[in-house]
């Protein structure tokens, strides 16, 4: 069946569907020894689908992972500035898989990965809106800041609100709030908070709609149950 190549890509495994356009436009996709354009589409079964000169043969075990993410590693398949990525720590699975979304380098928690290009598309994609928790450690005035929180506020041009927002404990240096989020905007939490004056000491992604991180250690992974899997993509 003929498809376009960006999809054959994401669903061998080789990248997301965004970084493979960019493989496309960068040369480093051939149909049938001939350099692919950005629409085409082919058919694995029968066309010869190289990318880097590597044909596209191995059809990979479909994985789908939860890490919890320790701070320092950043989220994506490769630096240029050698700093460790999220692929260190999954290393031994042996298949290429990456990441369902993005945590920065110094937040920490429940990150998915997968190579179901399919999968990804779906859990990702901006009209789900999937509801992500996350329990934030603040320095500040927390008892003025909830108020606010709870109301939708601009960051970076755009209207954004909270789901949730707990608090969870409270000592006379700081506090730690429960904010659950849909749009997952770049450092969204992170910018809401510096609206309302609250310092991020850290921050810890713990559920992503009803899938929970609960005991996994940092740094550790385990797959996904097919019930999990379920409740992602509905």
């Amino acid at each position: 069946m003929s498809e376009r190549l960006q999809k054959i890509l994401s669903a061998q495994g080789i990248a997301s569907r965004r970084e493979a356009e960019k493989l496309i436009i960068n040369g480093c996709v051939s149909v049938n020894g001939i350099k692919a354009q950005l629409g085409q589409s082919a058919d694995i079964d029968l066309d010869e689908i190289k990318v880097n000169g590597i044909i596209l043969s191995h059809v990979p075990k479909l994985l789908y992972i939860m890490l919890n993410k320790p701070r320092g590693y950043i989220t994506t398949v490769s630096d240029d500035r050698g700093r460790k990525t999220v692929m260190d720590l999954v290393s031994e699975l042996g298949e290429r898989i990456y990441p369902v979304g993005r945590l920065d380098m110094e937040s920490e928690g429940l990150l998915l990965m997968t190579n179901d290009g399919n999968f990804a598309n779906i859990v990702a994609h901006p009209s789900r809106e999937k509801l992500k928790t996350y329990e934030v450690k603040v320095r500040g005035n927390v008892s003025d800041a909830i108020a606010v929180l709870k109301k939708p506020m601009t960051v970076d041009t755009h209207l954004v609100h909270a789901g949730n927002v707990k608090l969870i404990k409270q000592t006379s240096k700081d506090a730690i709030l429960e904010i659950s989020i849909g749009e997952g905007r770049n450092r969204q939490i992170r910018k809401m908070c510096k609206n309302v004056k609250l310092e991020v000491l850290s921050l810890k992604r713990i559920s992503i709609d009803s899938v929970k991180l609960g005991s996994l250690k940092p740094g550790k992974w385990r797959h996904l149950t097919d019930s999990e899997r379920l409740l992602l993509t509905k």
